[in-house]
């Protein structure tokens, strides 16, 4: 018999790397997309419930495959109950009560500004190093983000109307800074899989219930469309995009995927314009040009060094 040849063509890691962690910020941004779309059909908290149920099946079926301690709280309950309060029951339903009253251009450019409140949040409350340089880029995004707040006009920085949505995206990007800081702690014990399905597994007994509530208020429009849209989010940017955004950790590292973070604004913004029609004016294009200009800045930065759990296995964005 003939020896069949098998040719196998190997892609450098820094490709199989770039395009992991483009997969991933792509999902995060339709998620505001449609969190944005879904906006008339479905509350934040129904969305949120719904959305975080659908994850935690996918999780546990992945982590059935894991160790036994993978899948029990164990002596981290309570950073794991910090991690379900601020990283899912409050951070996914105030992301989208923002995107119901602001343009899904603005929160995905206002989301680039989320890597670096990470940081100054990493640097108070676990003294994690902060470089003059991070601190510059910082500001500069927040600069950013007041131009695109404000739609370029100085008399609208003083002035919190009209502007509610925008400062709610912002509440939000700070919910999943201390997020974060939280998971990296824990992380130094178990893998991101495990702290990720547990902690929104923890958050679903205060999602759920608040979701019935809101029933009387927001009620779910039952439509095809709306069904596919939450299975969407249920699935692709909340368990896909995390595999593939850890999955190019491990090839780029934790530094060389923030490089590539900054695609989400980009990404959410162009999709916004096109898809939902919604303006994308001169103060988009400035603002979004400091907060990913300040983002690429701060992530060229040479990091500090983490422990070896945190460097194999780190999960930091912001769905």
């Amino acid at each position: 018999m003939k020896a069949t040849a098998r040719i196998r063509v190997a892609f450098p890691p820094w490709v199989t790397g770039g395009l992991l962690v483009n997969l991933a910020t792509f999902t995060w941004a339709t998620n505001m997309i449609l969190g944005r779309w879904l906006r008339e059909s479905i509350g934040p908290f129904t969305l949120s419930a719904l959305r975080f149920a659908l994850a935690v099946l996918c999780f546990g079926i992945l982590l059935r495959a894991r160790p036994p301690t993978e899948r029990r709280p164990g002596p981290d309950l309570p950073l794991l109950l910090a991690m379900a309060l601020t990283g899912v029951a409050f951070f996914a339903p105030t992301l989208y009560g923002g995107l119901r009253e602001t343009t899904a251009v603005n929160a995905t450019l206002i989301n680039g500004l989320g890597p670096l409140i990470t940081g100054l949040l990493a640097a108070l409350l676990i003294r994690e190093p902060f470089s003059l340089r991070q601190g510059i880029a910082a500001l500069l995004g927040l600069i950013g983000v007041g131009i695109v707040i404000s739609g370029g006009s100085p008399t609208r920085w003083g002035s919190l109307r009209g502007q509610r949505g925008d400062l709610m995206v912002l509440a939000a990007l700070t919910l999943w800074g201390l997020y974060s800081v939280l998971g990296r702690r824990v992380m130094a014990r178990r893998s991101a899989l495990s702290a990720t399905a547990l902690s929104m597994a923890l958050a679903l007994p205060l999602l759920i219930p608040a979701a019935l509530l809101e029933q009387r208020f927001l009620p779910l429009q039952g439509r095809p469309e709306v069904a596919l849209a939450v299975l969407y989010i249920g699935i692709s940017p909340t368990v896909l995009g995390f595999l593939a955004w850890n999955a190019g950790v491990r090839r780029l590292g934790p530094g060389g995927a923030m490089m590539f973070y900054n695609t989400l604004p980009l990404y959410g913004a162009l999709l916004g314009h096109f898809l939902l029609r919604e303006p994308l004016g001169l103060a988009h294009l400035i603002g979004g040009a400091l907060i990913l200009g300040a983002g690429l800045w701060a992530a060229a930065s040479p990091p500090a060094r983490a422990p070896r759990s945190e460097r194999n296995d780190q999960m930091d964005y912001a769905s």
